[in-house]
């Protein structure tokens, strides 16, 4: 399957509906802060980073910590040239791969830590951990982002100190943030100590540039 573009734009509400069917964690680990992204705040970085700026049609894209694949499928939907994505947990990594096949397109999946990772990529996706459990996780994959890819778009908790932290973070290893736009994600009761059906959360999509 591939969305249809039409005059050059793909519709976000397509994405969306299509993204909504795949599967999400079976077994979610806190460790790992494995949540799952919600369909709608999928496909608004897709559209921004395939839309608003052409960097994901014909381009090699990397999904860092791809859990159940979101990022990575719709990547592949809207027309990706190629598509790798990776995640330490083989569990989600094994769902990943279930819903590539249901939506009927073609992501390489690999089990491994993002370290791991050498090849060159136009751009890098991710939805990296914010940190709360394992505190400077989330710039162990900006590094890794900004060594294998000219363009990032990663998405972090809001907050005026992460946005002055990160700034700092990502010019001292190389990057330069072209833009942030704000979304509201929605995260569904997935663990124990969880009292709601849902939480809204504010977060930035950063997107970044190498500079060369």
């Amino acid at each position: 399957m591939r969305i249809v573009i039409v005059d050059g734009m793909v519709g976000q509400k397509q994405i969306e509906i299509i993204l909504s069917k795949l599967l999400p964690y079976s077994n979610p680990k806190l460790k790992l802060e494995e949540y799952s992204l919600d369909s709608k705040s999928a496909a608004k970085i897709l559209s921004v980073a395939g839309m608003i700026y052409n960097d994901i049609i014909d381009k090699c894209v990397i999904d860092l910590g791809c859990g159940t694949g979101i990022l990575a499928i719709g990547a592949a939907l809207i027309g990706a040239k190629h598509v790798v994505g990776i995640d330490i947990d083989d569990e989600s990594i094994n769902i990943a791969k279930k819903n590539a096949r249901e939506v009927a397109v073609e992501v390489d999946y690999l089990v491994g830590d993002i370290r791991l990772i050498s090849s060159s990529f136009d751009t890098t996706l991710m939805n990296p951990p914010f940190g709360s459990w394992n505190r400077g996780i989330d710039i162990i994959f900006l590094m890794k982002a900004l060594q294998i890819s000219k363009v990032i778009y990663s998405l972090h908790k809001r907050s005026e100190k992460s946005r002055e932290y990160l700034a700092r973070k990502i010019a001292s290893l190389g990057g330069k943030i072209e833009k942030i736009f704000e979304l509201e994600i929605i995260l569904p009761h997935t663990y124990t100590f969880h009292r709601k059906k849902k939480y809204y959360v504010k977060t930035d999509l950063y997107r970044i540039k190498t500079i060369t």
